[in-house]
């Protein structure tokens, strides 16, 4: 029996997945949780061999907790469900530690046959995700760019930008400045969207 702990946010659309994968003879949801920052305890608590997890949820993004995973629970295999076609999102998945990624729309035996994969120690990659990411390449944001992107899109001022990430005014708006340039945007919260819609955020 292969232990699953399933991690979305979205309440029903969790409920609907746990319900399907239990179907399976050889698939147990052994824990359901509502946030990114509950799993990695409910796999220690459960034991589970296989975490998979929705790519948005509160608490932590699901690519932040397939790192927690591969250093703490490294026996754990990661399955990455997105509702978002970025391309960006299937390279940082995999950079993060995943070794599943598959769309949350796809039919559960693709799900079912994904787990199975990862959990001999194989990947499973939606074709079309890939297809997609190839198309998009890679991000062309630096580390400290990117940083410095996530950190403006909610609207924080370049001041308290600078304090929190430790770096001067001008700095952050050289920052700013090259990540508009890179995403041929009009203005930084133009440069925010295509990052956020390329996945590179």
């Amino acid at each position: 029996m292969i232990n699953i702990v399933l991690a979305d946010d979205e309440h029903l659309v969790r409920g609907a997945i746990a319900a399907l994968l239990g179907l399976e003879e050889d698939l147990e949801v052994v824990a359901q949780v509502g946030r990114g920052d509950q799993v990695v305890e409910a796999v220690h608590e459960h034991g589970a061999r296989i975490a998979v997890l929705d790519i948005e949820m509160p608490g932590a993004t699901g690519l932040e907790v397939a790192r927690q995973l591969r250093t703490s629970v490294p026996d754990c295999g990661v399955v990455v469900l997105t509702s978002f076609g970025r391309p960006g999102y299937l390279r940082r998945a995999l950079a993060a530690g995943a070794r599943g990624f598959l769309a949350k729309d796809a039919p559960v035996e693709q799900l079912a046959g994904a787990i199975r994969k990862v959990h001999e120690g194989g990947r499973y990659i939606d074709t079309e995700l890939a297809a997609a990411a190839m198309e998009g390449g890679e991000s062309p944001l630096t580390d400290r760019e990117t940083e410095v992107l996530r950190a403006a899109s909610d609207g924080t001022s370049v001041a308290r930008i600078a304090g929190r990430l430790h770096l001067s005014e001008g700095t952050v708006r050289n920052y700013l400045s090259n990540a508009i340039g890179k995403t041929q945007a009009d203005n930084r919260m133009a440069a925010i969207r295509t990052a956020q819609d390329m996945g590179w955020l």
